[in-house]
């Protein structure tokens, strides 16, 4: 944890020192106006550290608002940087085709318009983004099967990922997800990790929210890095005031029709709990009865391919942001969505129920997973 935040500050803070270049160069600042731009972008710098001690000192409604400014700040600058580096890019190849053709193909804007330019596009980007958040899609996804009962024609489960309950996803957006939850009509409720985000005192009401949500065949999750950052047992705590039974590298069979398999987000080893071997807990899943494995990061092992039918994991959220999702495909090369890894044996990776820092999602809408097995094998 330690290291990924030393690397996060270096490159959010090598950011704020390329935006403020940026500013140089298009607008003439006077000197007053310099020092409360520095001063504002070390704040937004650190801003994600002073919302967590503000949550950590009991001061939520001094959070919120931090929060609300400093991760759309956040969501903002990765554009600005992205679409600005992307410019001076193509500005760069234009001079060198230039002078290798001897033509002039200069763009003619001078630094002052492309930077008002990039940032009206970013803007833009950001209110949409804001947008797109809210606007959460169900995906409807079929996965064919002969390990159902011959009575059971199918049996529907519904996904949700990276909720990230906390200061930013409260009521209204569970209110939202949990509605097509219900309208979907679960037999079984799965979460794939970070249900919830940072501190999570003050949070009773959304898990009472969930836990009226009461499939017939019940509710199942696992931990992702998040719980362990929020603090492994108020997020165990939560999510079994929730209804949810928290499956840490072990197997449950439901209703003599289907195993649940779980494991542990590997942030687990960090605070000194041993990691279990994947294979060794879906070695004792029934083959004859279909098999899902929860796992919140979207890695398969080569040595569990075969011994489950569908895995169903999270965590990268599609980069949540483009182009990000380009950087973690380097990290996570599984492609979102339905993959089939043998002949029956699936992997389903989520875009993400909610939204990690920024409250902001471009080009990867956030999704509630509506999954039917269906028995080829069936009596009509």
């Amino acid at each position: 944890m330690s290291l990924f935040l030393a690397v996060f500050f270096l490159l959010y803070g090598g950011m704020h020192y390329f935006a403020f270049r940026k500013i140089r160069m298009a607008i003439s600042l006077s000197p007053a106006a310099v020092f409360w731009l520095i001063a504002f972008m070390v704040v937004m710098v650190f801003a994600p550290i002073i919302v967590r001690l503000l949550e950590r000192e009991g001061f939520g409604f001094a959070a919120v608002p931090v929060a609300y400014t400093g991760y759309l700040w956040m969501g903002f600058l990765f554009l600005f940087c992205t679409i600005m580096l992307a410019g001076d890019l193509g500005h760069l190849l234009l001079r060198c085709g230039s002078l290798l053709l001897n033509r002039d193909f200069a763009t003619g804007l001078t630094d002052r318009q492309a930077f008002f330019i990039v940032c009206a596009i970013s803007l833009g980007i950001t209110v949409y983004g804001y947008g797109e958040a809210l606007s959460i899609r169900v995906e409807r996804v079929v996965v064919p099967t002969t390990k159902l009962p011959s009575t059971v024609a199918s049996l529907r489960i519904v996904q949700v990922s990276d909720v990230h309950l906390g200061l930013i996803v409260r009521e209204q957006r569970l209110g939202r997800i949990l509605n097509l939850v219900e309208k979907a009509k679960p037999d079984l409720l799965v979460s794939t990790g970070d249900l919830v985000d940072g501190q999570i005192d003050g949070m009773s009401e959304l898990s009472a929210a969930l836990g009226k949500v009461r499939p017939p065949l019940g509710k199942f999750a696992v931990t992702g890095n998040h719980e362990y950052y929020a603090g492994i047992e108020k997020s165990l705590d939560f999510m079994r005031h929730a209804g949810f039974t928290v499956l840490h590298g072990e197997t449950h069979t439901i209703g003599g029709m289907l195993t649940v398999a779980g494991v542990d987000d590997p942030a687990a080893a960090r605070i000194g709990i041993g990691k279990i071997r994947e294979d060794d807990v879906l070695r004792h899943a029934p083959r004859d009865r279909f098999v899902i494995f929860l796992k919140h990061r979207p890695v398969v092992a080569r040595d569990t391919v075969g011994l489950f039918d569908l895995q169903l994991s999270g965590h990268i959220h599609k980069g949540q942001i483009f182009p990000f999702g380009q950087v973690t495909r380097l990290f996570y090369p599984a492609k979102t969505g339905l993959s089939r890894l043998a002949d029956s044996c699936w992997l389903y990776v989520s875009r993400g129920t909610g939204t990690w820092g920024p409250p902001i999602r471009f080009l990867a809408p956030p999704e509630v997973t509506v999954i039917d097995l269906v028995n080829r094998s069936a009596r009509g």
